[in-house]
């Protein structure tokens, strides 16, 4: 997902003290005041090269259109196996981002076998790229010449009572009692009908809860309230809810030095210093290439997609990246760091002896009524909690709505707490980038600054226009999701929206 490069003000005193700070963490000694940024490209870039490590990058293996082929096979699997949706649709409108649309070309036969629940792409050049369904790790894409995996799937059920007789947030039977009366119901409705916005949005779904409860909801013919959806880099905030959930029951503390064991082999190895609270700001300073970096080399495969495609195992691929800066300095939106947030997930909860794929269902989604939500896996097992959760617009609701919370959902503490401050505060490193946009535990962090009379707040959001927005102010969330290639569309809609909603609901004291 790309990064909003526009600038932002900041008061060149606060921007040199947290450059004084941020050095006094790293422990290093530079020669001179790091250089300020004011957001734009060049002086991002001057700032980073003041902080810059002398290790050495590594790209990551192979060819790229044989790793933009393994992507659109897993996106063809997934679209049609787990959303329902027409293949020919999705190969023309579904993920952009891990497979170019212009790229797509290049296969010559597609086969999709729906007894295996498997795509099969075939490219000039007689190379094959796979993926298949696997239970409840959903489609996996297969190491190039290879037609299996190296895990055994488990299937996985949800330990709740059924949704059609359960009251929501639970279940699925909404309280038909009326709306507050400050609630401009009618302004509601053309909000929503504004929010979906045309044909050329895209939109699969759009929910807006207020107050915790259902203040309205749209849906495309192609799917309902139970379709997973999916969700790219929403998905990052996912993970860091699963982190926090571990957090809170005592397994990690936030802002300890993350135990990653590749990091531990060399005693003077400086990823020794990188703690997890880092890493969940996007700060961590692991060097890979990603399309967002304002230095991005479009000439080389980035890893930043390879860690959807590699067919290898992408917590140890994500592990043993070097690090180009220190931690806490630089804030750079990168796949390595919701991956290593996955896999010390894993660490976690192998570690206490726990079955690692149903950790999710078990700790967090039976607490919210989430009953179809599902995280897709590399060839090893792993998470990809970076982007390749799918879950329906409503779950993503009942997420929102845990932060809107502070973490607390029927009386249970989740989340610790300034958790969600934590989420919802703009990263001292993204700060001093003259970029005030990225929070912790992968949320994003809007207006801020409040610089276009919009409230406060914060989101998940992914690739293609998808969006978890949730306004404190007002108690709402708003989910958004749809079609790659309805993105700006669906973004407009989205925008023009907001301010009509903020109308309808009175600001709470």
């Amino acid at each position: 997902m790309a990064i909003n490069l526009r600038k932002h003000k900041i008061p060149l005193l606060i921007s040199t003290l947290l450059s004084s700070l941020l050095l006094n963490f790293s422990g290093l000694n530079f020669a001179a005041e790091a250089p300020t940024s004011d957001g734009s490209r060049d002086s991002i870039n001057a700032r980073a090269d003041y902080f810059r490590l002398n290790n050495q990058y590594l790209a990551p293996p192979g060819e790229a259109l044989h790793h933009y082929t393994a992507g659109f096979a897993k996106i063809l699997c997934s679209a049609v196996f787990l959303t329902g949706l027409d293949p020919v649709d999705a190969a023309t409108n579904l993920g952009g981002f891990i497979s170019p649309f212009d790229q797509r070309h290049h296969v010559i036969n597609t086969r999709i076998d729906r007894v295996r629940e498997e795509v099969s792409l075939v490219l000039s050049d007689d190379v094959i790229r796979t993926a298949r369904r696997y239970d409840n790790q959903g489609c996996v894409a297969h190491s190039l010449g290879k037609n299996s995996i190296e895990f055994s799937p488990s299937v996985i059920e949800a330990n709740l009572p059924p949704a059609h007789s359960t009251p929501w947030p639970i279940g699925d039977v909404l309280d038909d009692n009326q709306w507050p009366s400050a609630v401009n119901t009618e302004l509601v409705r053309r909000a929503l009908n504004i929010g979906f916005g045309s044909a050329e949005a895209r939109t699969l779904g759009l929910v807006v809860t207020y107050q915790g409860r259902i203040l309205g909801e749209r849906y495309s013919n192609e799917v309902d309230i139970h379709t997973p959806l999916e969700s790219w880099s929403m998905t990052k905030s996912l993970t860091g809810t699963l982190m926090g959930i571990l957090i809170q029951q005592g397994e990690y503390q936030l802002w300890q030095k993350a135990p990653i064991p590749e990091w531990q082999e060399n005693p003077n190895d400086p990823r020794q210093d990188i703690r997890i609270g880092d890493i969940m700001r996007m700060s961590s300073g692991i060097m890979i290439n990603a399309p967002s970096d304002p230095d991005y080399d479009s000439n080389t495969y980035a890893d930043h997609f390879y860690l959807y495609t590699g067919g290898v195992n992408q917590y140890k691929y994500a592990a043993t990246r070097p690090a180009e800066y220190p931690p806490n300095t630089i804030g750079r939106y990168r796949n390595t760091d919701p991956v290593l947030t996955s896999y010390l997930i894993r660490l976690a909860v192998e570690g206490r002896g726990e079955d690692y794929h149903s950790f999710p269902q078990r700790n967090l989604f039976d607490k919210l009524g989430i009953r179809t939500a599902l995280i897709e896996t590399d060839t090893y097992g792993n998470f990809l909690g970076q982007g390749l959760a799918f879950m329906s617009a409503r779950d993503w609701a009942r997420l929102g709505n845990l932060y809107l919370q502070d973490g607390v959902w029927n009386g249970e503490r989740l989340l610790p707490e300034g958790y969600v401050k934590y989420a919802s505060t703009t990263a001292p490193a993204w700060i001093s980038d003259g970029r005030p946009v990225y929070g912790g535990a992968f949320f994003w962090v809007e207006n801020e600054v409040r610089d276009d009379g919009m409230p406060r707040s914060f989101s998940m959001r992914g690739a293609g226009g998808q969006s978890t927005i949730i306004i404190p102010s007002h108690e709402l969330v708003v989910v958004r999701i749809g079609k790659y290639t309805g993105a700006s569309e669906g973004a407009k809609a989205l925008q023009e929206m907001l301010p009509l909603l903020l109308n309808a609901i009175p600001e709470t004291p």
